[in-house]
């Protein structure tokens, strides 16, 4: 069996805005109580996988020294690219064009904004990067430190959900858990934990 969880980074400096892998901020003290707050006191995963972006990588490389196991970077783990609105509050965004996040929440596969990255690309990114991580390291137990655009790839891919419904129904909170289990020989499975 193989154990591959998902942990969203916990809060960000610079405070709600779009954030895709074009934004690298760090995580904030909050953020980092966050994160701790969510890893068990006795740390049950084999290897650590992170997003290259510094709040996901500086919080996976501490825990991995502090658990002392290994710490892999995964650049195809990085958030969705949110092309113009990179770093933009909804605020701003909506100052610009006041229908924009209507039509994005909506239907959030066909408007995006210019220049981000397609939403089916980057499920294909993350799931692909997802399978290659759980055959390299069958039956070990991973932590995937990522975003939450990655944990809702992860769980439309596992679950056969179209990305629309993803995205509109499943909130990802910061330093929350998403767990898949895999069988030999069988999909992956979304495992809910007590």
């Amino acid at each position: 069996m193989t154990k591959i969880d998902v942990i969203r980074h916990g809060e960000p400096e610079g405070g709600r805005r779009y954030r895709g892998y074009g934004v690298n901020d760090p995580l904030t003290e909050k953020g980092w109580t966050q994160m701790w707050a969510s890893i068990p006191e006795e740390v049950p995963w084999d290897i650590i996988i992170s997003s290259p972006l510094a709040r996901c990588l500086d919080f996976a490389q501490a825990l991995a020294e502090s658990a002392g196991i290994p710490c892999i970077v995964e650049d195809d783990m990085k958030e969705i690219g949110f092309g113009v609105w990179e770093g933009l509050t909804p605020e701003e965004i909506l100052a610009d064009d006041s229908e924009a996040l209507n039509h994005f929440y909506a239907d959030p596969v066909h408007h995006r904004p210019e220049g981000a990255e397609g939403l089916e690309e980057f499920s294909k990114r993350v799931w692909d990067t997802y399978l290659s991580i759980a055959a390299e390291h069958e039956g070990k137990h991973i932590l995937i430190v990522g975003h939450a655009g990655v944990a809702r790839a992860v769980a439309a891919n596992v679950l056969h959900m179209s990305l629309d419904d993803v995205y509109s129904s499943l909130g990802v909170e910061y330093a929350a858990i998403i767990r898949t289990v895999i069988n030999k020989g069988s999909p992956p499975k979304l495992v809910i934990q007590a």
